[in-house]
């Protein structure tokens, strides 16, 4: 129990990468998404508390910044640079174009409405200020440091409640629920709802039937069946351990798997402490490295002759996985189909 209380301190330093509990303003990108109705990806940058769009999908990129102010931390729903965040992580998109943050200091999901030229921000769900455990509808229910955030196709929302170590479920009306994870306990076990334990989560992602998570301190990567609530692992060691081995299911080794993303057929995880890409078959749980090999480094290539230097966010779009990295920041590009890589910011 020492030993995990003292790595959950550890974690919690990590994901507070900037520093004191409050954004800085220096950049560091951490969630990413494509948003298929501005054709844009989108992309968080924590230490300066910014929602920012990039300007191109290849070649060399900028970006604009869409709502938030520069190195000003708050609470403001408002418009543009006029909103404030605290705690910038986790991002995706509905069908409609409208953006949901995870606003991890704020124990909030803020939204962004479509257009997001005009940029207007609300908060969706949470009590800003104020962590817990309750579920209700929308600033009646309560967050616990949320982080990774995914959107299914019904414009349901699943977010990993990493504090409360639990993965948690919103309609599009903003009802809150408890998808699966006792609120507060920390464990690897499988089960059902809140008879399954989690460890810290921090990315989720979904294909409309299961939610995939990326149970960081358990160094697993769990699958939770949507209608019922069941909780397996799909690959990493059942013991927690960490390590670096491509393998099958539980014989496969993470470490501190943070960012998620899946293309329907194959479930694509940010090795954070590997400073690599995994790949998993959903299937069959066959693990490999689609990019970067366990060392530090920033060196654009093909597969395991791609260096990477612990890698936060990642989206899947068109063939490609979009990665911020380099302690953020940069933002790379991974072939999923040959594991090139290149850079884009």
């Amino acid at each position: 129990m020492i030993y995990r209380s003292l790595i959950a301190v550890l974690f919690v330093a990590l994901i507070s990468s900037c520093g004191g509990g409050s954004s800085s303003s220096s950049q560091y990108l951490t969630g990413i998404t494509y948003d298929t109705t501005s054709g844009k990806l989108i992309v968080l940058d924590f230490g300066q508390s910014i929602v920012q769009s990039v300007s191109a999908l290849t070649g060399t990129a900028t970006l604009t910044t869409l709502a938030g102010s520069s190195g000003n931390t708050g609470t403001t729903n408002s418009t543009g640079t006029s909103a404030k965040f605290n705690g910038l992580q986790g991002i995706a998109s509905d069908t409609s174009g409208n953006l949901f943050v995870s606003d991890m200091y704020n124990y909030a999901i803020r939204e962004i409405t479509s257009p997001i030229s005009t940029a207007t921000v609300t908060t969706f769900a949470g009590v800003v200020g104020t962590t817990g455990t309750a579920n209700g509808t929308t600033t009646a229910a309560y967050f616990n440091y949320p982080r990774g955030i995914a959107i299914d196709s019904s414009n349901n929302i699943y977010v990993a409640d990493t504090n409360n170590s639990t993965v948690r479920a919103i309609t599009s009306a903003g009802v809150v629920t408890t998808l699966a994870g006792y609120a507060g306990t920390t464990g690897y076990t499988n089960g059902t709802s809140s008879a399954a334990n989690f460890n810290y989560p921090s990315g989720v992602a979904t294909d409309g039937t299961y939610v995939f998570v990326a149970d960081t301190l358990n160094n697993q990567i769990r699958k939770i069946v949507i209608s019922s609530g069941v909780v397996t692992n799909l690959a990493g060691h059942a013991s927690g351990s960490s390590g670096y081995t491509n393998a099958t299911g539980t014989s496969a080794y993470f470490n501190t798997p943070i960012g998620i993303a899946t293309d329907g057929t194959n479930v694509y995880v940010v090795d954070f402490g590997n400073h690599a890409i995994r790949q998993i078959v959903i299937s069959t749980g066959v693990v490999t490295t689609l990019a970067g090999n366990g060392t530090s480094g920033y060196v654009n290539a093909t597969g395991t002759s791609a260096y990477f230097s612990n890698p936060i966010g990642i989206a899947y779009y068109s063939g490609n996985l979009y990665v911020t990295d380099q302690s953020g920041t940069h933002i790379r590009v991974v072939s999923t189909s040959t594991g090139a890589t290149t850079t884009l910011y």
